[in-house]
C-alpha cells in the first residue's frame, strides 16, 4: 500500500509540476479547457498549449519591442508632405522709400536707412520750419525766391520730433520730439535766427503724454493732445511753463488717442480729432466741451479753424473733409476727392481756399464756397505729411509741401489758374 502510494503521490504533486517536460504535456493535456482551439508553442525542451485569447496576449507583447528611433530629418519630411513654400500675395509699397514690402509689416530698408520723413511743417511770415525723423531743425528763408536754408538746429530732438507749430505773429515755435519732450523756440528779431527758449518739463511730460500741438496767435498758450484723449493747455510766457486747463474726452485715462489739434484765432475754442474719429471743441472761456461732433468715423489726422473762426475742417482716414459750422455745431458739408487718408489740413489767410495733403502724395487746393476742387498736384507718390500756406506777397497765394520723400515742395499758384 504504501508503495503504491509512492507512486501515485508524484503524478499528482504540484511541487513537482515543472519538474520535467513530460508532466507539463500531460498536465496540459488532460488540464486545458477544450470549449477554444488551443496555440502550441515549441521552445526547446519546453512545450505549452495556449488558448487563443491568451495567443494574443502573448502576440501583443511580442510585437512591443522597441522599433528604429525615426530620424528629425525623416519626422520634417513627413510633416512638410504637401506643404511646399507658397507665393507671397499680401504686398504693398513702402509710403517712405517706395519699395515693395510685406502688408502691415515695416519696410526693412527704411529701418535700416534711418528713414528721415518730414513730419510737420510750420510757417511764419518770413520762414519756415520744418521737422522730422532726424535730430536736426531746419529753416527755410520764405523772403528769397529759391527759398534757402537759412539756419539749422543741430540735437534739438535725439529721436527726432514728430510734431512743430509756430504762433501766428512769427515769433514763437514749440516742438515735440519722439522722447517725449517739449522744447520752445524764440525769434530774435534782429538776426531772423531761432533759439531756445525752455522746455517744458516735469513728471506729466512723458512719452505719450504730448503728441499734436497748437500755439495761440500770440505764442502765450500751447495746447496738446494726449494717447489716452486728454487734452493739455500750458501758460508758456513766463519763466515758469505751468499746465493751466485739462480737458476730459472720455472717462478718466480711457479716452481716445489725440491725432490732431487747433487753437481758434480769436482763442476762444480748442479742437481736437481723435483716433476713434471724434472731434470735440472746447470753449477756453468756461473751461468746458462746447460740442462733440458727429460725420468721421475714423481716425482724424487734421483739424484746422477757419481765420474769422466761424467754420472747422476735419479730416483723416475717412478721406473727406468735413466742414463744421461753430455757431452752432453743425455738420455743414463735405468736401470729397481725395483717394487716400487725408494726413493734413490748412486754410489760407482768406479763407477763401482749403489745402489737403493725403497719403497718395496728391495735394488738393478746395474752394470752400464753391466747395469744388479747383487745383490738384502729384509730383509725388510719396505720402504727405504736412501743408501749409504762406503768407500772401503779391497777387497770388503759396504753399509748401513735404513728407515721406523727404524734401520740401514750393508751389506759387495755388489755385492753378
Amino acid at each position: 500500500m504504501a508503495t503504491a502510494t509512492a507512486s501515485i503521490l508524484p503524478r499528482m504533486s504540484f511541487p513537482t509540476f515543472f519538474s520535467s517536460a513530460r508532466w507539463v504535456t500531460f498536465h496540459t493535456r488532460y488540464f486545458s479547457p477544450r470549449l477554444l482551439p488551443a496555440l502550441s508553442i515549441s521552445v526547446p525542451g519546453f512545450s505549452l498549449n495556449l488558448p487563443t485569447l491568451l495567443g494574443d496576449i502573448w502576440e501583443s507583447v511580442l510585437r512591443a519591442v522597441p522599433k528604429n528611433k525615426v530620424s528629425h530629418s525623416r519626422k520634417r519630411h513627413r510633416q512638410m508632405a504637401g506643404k511646399a513654400l507658397k507665393d507671397v500675395n499680401s504686398l504693398c509699397k513702402c509710403p517712405g522709400c517706395g519699395e515693395t514690402k510685406r502688408t502691415h509689416r515695416l519696410c526693412q530698408r527704411c529701418l535700416e536707412a534711418h528713414i528721415t520723413d518730414i513730419f510737420s511743417l510750420a510757417a511764419t511770415p518770413r520762414a519756415v520750419l520744418s521737422a522730422g525723423g532726424s535730430s536736426t531743425l531746419h529753416v527755410h528763408d520764405t523772403t528769397d525766391p529759391s527759398c534757402p536754408l537759412k539756419q539749422s538746429i543741430s540735437d534739438a530732438h535725439k529721436l527726432g520730433c514728430h510734431h512743430i507749430c509756430t504762433s501766428r505773429n512769427g515769433r514763437v515755435a514749440a516742438s515735440a520730439g519722439f522722447g517725449g519732450e517739449v522744447k520752445l523756440w524764440a525769434l530774435n528779431q534782429d538776426t531772423g535766427e531761432w533759439s531756445s527758449s525752455g522746455e517744458i518739463t516735469g513728471p506729466s511730460v512723458k512719452p505719450g503724454e504730448v503728441w499734436a500741438l497748437a500755439l495761440s496767435e500770440d505764442g502765450s498758450y500751447l495746447a496738446s493732445t494726449t494717447n489716452d484723449g486728454r487734452i493739455n493747455v500750458w501758460e508758456i510766457k513766463g519763466e515758469s511753463k505751468t499746465k493751466i486747463q485739462e480737458y476730459e474726452t472720455g472717462s478718466a485715462g480711457s479716452g481716445s488717442f489725440g491725432m490732431s489739434i487747433d487753437l481758434s484765432r480769436d482763442g476762444k475754442y480748442t479742437a481736437s480729432g481723435h483716433q476713434n474719429g471724434a472731434v470735440y471743441i472746447f470753449n477756453n472761456d468756461t473751461g468746458r466741451i462746447s460740442y462733440s461732433l458727429s460725420g468721421l468715423a475714423k481716425p482724424v489726422r487734421s483739424v484746422a479753424f477757419s481765420p474769422a473762426s466761424t467754420r472747422l475742417a476735419a479730416a483723416g482716414d475717412a478721406g473727406i473733409i468735413a466742414l463744421y459750422d461753430m455757431k452752432h455745431g453743425e455738420h455743414v458739408g463735405n468736401l470729397t476727392g481725395h483717394s487716400s487718408w487725408i494726413t493734413t489740413i490748412d486754410w489760407s489767410d482768406t479763407g477763401e481756399y482749403l489745402l489737403s495733403g493725403s497719403m497718395d502724395g496728391k495735394v488738393k487746393v478746395w474752394s470752400v464756397e464753391r466747395s469744388t476742387c479747383v487745383a490738384t498736384h502729384s509730383e509725388t507718390d510719396k505720402a504727405l505729411w504736412a501743408v501749409r500756406w504762406l503768407p500772401k506777397t503779391g497777387k497770388s497765394e503759396m504753399f509748401c509741401t513735404a513728407g515721406a520723400n523727404r524734401s520740401i515742395c514750393f508751389y506759387r499758384e495755388a489755385t492753378g489758374s
